[in-house]
């Protein structure tokens, strides 16, 4: 075989703006190339998504003789493409932290939540592999989430999946334009109409005389990726302004927020596209991101033949529309109705996350491995059946091949519980992080491979 030369992060300069440069085949040898980074290089994300699920939804439709993925359940369907990029496990539970306030915070420390102090327990599997990592990235790790909306938006356990001490949350991001500024290191939208790649365009056609042409196929993509957020970006702010000056709501409902995209699925997906970026330019290699916040109650009426607050649907045993955690105002006919309206919500965010990877699966690295190949996702909630509110049946779902160490397409089935803590330890073990224990979890899930 061919060997390659791998690039180190080449960096390109330009007035207000900083571009980290994908993974090439060849190192320019003009630019600045302070950090080696190996082929195949890993990367961890986190989804997060709150209010559990109307039990019996999660687990597939049908199995082969040693666990393969042969057809997903209905609702689970928008991920059918990529079953052979997932991983699911059963009977995934938290012993400690469980339910809206204390699994939130404690979902990736494994411990329980004492509200008292605000303390989680513990660093979060994400914090601990970031501070590993802290020396090799632009940004040790990226921390984001939708903004909340509803009742509970602004109570902090409900708001913290990642923890860098046991009583010290990270902030999250919630505005495309300050994670896009942190990732590229620019001033552009605070001191320059100049966009980031106007920015550095001279340096980065200077390029075309170094790279091979599989490079600069590569780059010419990822600048292009660069404009287009750029631009997503520019017409969230500009949409966002002149609906609060129409005194308009977005489709959840709700005033709109000044950067933020009025349409629910322009936001995720525009995070989304955000947090691959990340990856993709090795600006960081950890990633958590809050589809909601832990208690979401947030309308998703958006949906057609959904009607209801996320929250108010998962607690489906009751259709009166007259509970306490209902708006007062919204009923449904049944609970066969309120069910299935639930359940609609879940299959709403699996077409996102099949989004997600349908994008990470169209970059290619050098190593030949896709984007999707070369990280691992952890998607999943602190809740089993929402209406139950129980720590056992987690939904959890893992995607990537990290970097060819793990073994994807099959469902995994436990008899007896198993501690997401074993999970996350393989996880990190994976992002050459030698840790054995956390929180409950006393050594690594050994089933990946």
């Amino acid at each position: 075989m061919k060997s390659r030369t791998f690039s180190r992060r080449t960096i390109l300069r330009g007035i207000g703006a900083t571009v980290t440069l994908p993974l090439l085949d060849v190192v320019p040898t003009f630019a600045q190339s302070p950090l080696p980074i190996p082929s195949g290089t890993n990367r961890l994300a986190y989804l997060y998504f709150p209010n559990g699920i109307p039990r019996g939804i999660w687990y597939p439709e049908e199995t082969g003789p040693n666990g393969e993925l042969i057809k997903l359940n209905e609702w689970m369907s928008p991920l059918e493409p990529h079953k052979q990029d997932i991983i699911i496990p059963s009977n995934v539970w938290t012993p400690e932290g469980n339910g809206h306030v204390d699994g939130t915070p404690t979902w990736l420390t494994g411990h329980g939540y004492d509200s008292r102090a605000v303390n989680a327990g513990g660093v979060s599997a994400d914090q601990i592999v970031a501070r590993h990592l802290r020396e090799e990235t632009l940004l040790p790790s990226l921390e984001l989430s939708t903004k909340g909306e509803g009742y509970f938006s602004n109570s902090l356990p409900r708001n913290a999946i990642s923890w860098s001490a046991p009583d010290r949350p990270m902030a999250r991001e919630i505005e495309p334009r300050t994670i896009f500024d942190r990732m590229f290191s620019t001033q552009s939208s605070v001191n320059s109409n100049r966009s980031v790649m106007d920015a550095v365009l001279a340096e980065a056609r200077s390029l075309d005389s170094v790279v091979s042409s599989a490079d600069r196929l590569r780059l010419d993509e990822y600048f292009e990726s660069i404009r287009a957020l750029e631009r997503r970006i520019e017409f969230a702010e500009r949409q966002s302004t002149e609906m609060a000056n129409d005194g308009a709501l977005t489709d959840t409902l709700v005033a709109p927020t000044p950067g933020i995209p009025a349409d629910h699925q322009a936001y995720i997906r525009l995070m989304m596209d955000l947090m691959i970026m990340a990856f993709q330019s090795d600006a960081t290699r950890v990633v958590t991101f809050m589809l909601d916040h832990g208690q979401s109650n947030r309308y998703f009426n958006f949906i057609p033949e959904v009607k209801g607050t996320w929250h108010a649907l998962s607690h489906y045993q009751n259709a009166s529309g007259m509970t306490e955690d209902d708006d007062g105002t919204t009923s449904w006919e049944s609970v066969e109705q309120k069910r299935a309206m639930y359940a609609e919500v879940i299959r709403w965010h699996h077409t996102q996350v099949a989004y997600l990877f349908d994008r990470m699966k169209s970059i290619h690295e050098p190593d030949g491995n896709t984007l999707l190949d070369n990280s691992m996702i952890l998607m999943g909630g602190a809740l089993g059946d929402g209406n139950e509110h129980d720590a056992s049946h987690l939904p959890t779902l893992l995607a990537g091949r990290g970097g060819g160490t793990i073994r994807t397409g099959r469902f995994i089935e436990h008899e007896e519980q198993i501690d997401l803590g074993t999970i996350h330890l393989a996880l990190m073990q994976r992002m050459s992080v030698q840790l054995d224990k956390l929180g409950t979890a006393e050594s690594a899930f050994q089933n990946l491979i």
